[in-house]
């Protein structure tokens, strides 16, 4: 029999009224704190105890007062997803792009722990939004070093997770760990197993760890396998042109260049389009690889051999890393993110 035998008295309308935490109180016999405690998962209460007043408070039909809860606990139940990436890399005309794909599972996985998600645009100014927005928490998408919009978070106090770690600080901000090198290994690999000798890298030009890493990453490769170094740095805020320019610096710097790694999609995407107007024909010339496998790889002519990064995985770890921080438990700082695929394509095939 449930605890809960007796129906919740009506209104002069006759519509039952709203079932509060008193009622569920009452009908399970424990104080208000202790059921607060236990559909919020808070404070020292015995597991049997929450149990009960879980599920009585679900056969009641309880439902908390979001406006309450926001009064009670001064959260906005509420974080943030951002990105000082220019829009032509993190976005680009099909709007489809890695920060897309990221903010649509971290909704999800948000709204499972009852926050909800806004997404600030990757547009010159948007950072002023952070001034006024009502967040407990943000997760910051690949960060710069000295990033502006982890900057202004500090200032605020907001609770802060990124996405690949914040580059060239001893004390970088919580993070998972997009396993930026073993990506860039996993690329110059496959491009050195089709004996290709010649491998340029083009990389942006700002200070994020995925850069870092893999020029790290492409020095040692180069050198161990006694294989030339050469590598371009290209304006992010260019997208697919800068792709085009660098590529027409790398040539002219390596003119037998016969492979291309160009972790960033939309710089890939401009290469080929640039070798293309050349004459030059990928894979058979050049083949050319990306980290990213998003719409522009599986779009692009030919399709790119991309790295399946798990984003789905990624984004629920800094959701679930945030949450933690939210709650109180700090004590992970790092969270692994899984391990990068290779997804073989015609451009390197």
């Amino acid at each position: 029999m449930s605890d809960s035998n007796a129906l919740p008295p009506s209104e002069p309308t006759g519509k039952p009224r709203r079932i509060t935490i008193h009622d569920v109180a009452r009908a399970a016999g424990v104080s208000l704190t202790t059921v607060s405690h236990a559909l919020n998962d808070r404070g020292v209460v015995d597991p049997a105890t929450r149990a009960r007043v879980k599920r009585i408070a679900a056969e009641l039909g309880y439902r908390p007062s979001v406006r309450a809860q926001r009064l009670q606990s001064g959260r906005a139940n509420c974080i943030a997803l951002l990105s000082s990436m220019p829009f032509a890399v993190a976005g680009g005309t099909s709007r489809l792009g890695f920060m897309m794909e990221v903010a649509a599972i971290a909704a999800e996985a948000a709204m499972a722990r009852g926050l909800g998600v806004v997404l600030v645009p990757p547009l010159e100014g948007a950072g002023g939004l952070l001034e006024t927005l009502d967040i407990d928490g943000a997760i910051v998408i690949e960060p710069l070093a000295g990033d502006p919009h982890i900057a202004r978070l500090r200032e605020r106090g907001v609770s802060i997770v990124s996405v690949g770690r914040e580059p060239l600080t001893d004390s970088p901000v919580p993070y998972v760990d997009l396993q930026s090198a073993d990506t860039a290994r996993l690329l110059l690999e496959h491009l050195h197993a089709h004996r290709r000798t010649q491998i340029g890298l083009m990389i942006g030009d700002g200070a994020r760890q995925s850069y870092v890493e893999t020029e790290r990453v492409y020095r040692e490769f180069t050198q161990a396998n006694g294989l030339p170094c050469t590598l371009v740095k290209a304006p992010e805020a260019q997208g697919e042109a800068a792709g085009a320019e660098a590529c027409a610096q790398l040539l002219a710097q390596m003119p037998g260049l016969d492979a291309l790694c160009a972790p960033v999609d939309a710089f890939a995407v401009g290469a080929m389009e640039h070798l293309h107007k050349l004459g030059k024909r990928v894979p058979d010339d050049v083949q050319v690889v990306t980290r990213y496998d998003g719409i522009r790889a599986r779009t692009a002519h030919p399709p790119l051999t991309a790295v399946n990064l798990h984003l789905e995985r990624v984004a629920a770890l800094a959701v679930d890393l945030l949450f933690a921080h939210l709650s109180g438990d700090r004590s992970r700082q790092t969270v692994a993110g899984p391990a990068p695929e290779l997804i073989v394509r015609a451009s390197s095939a």
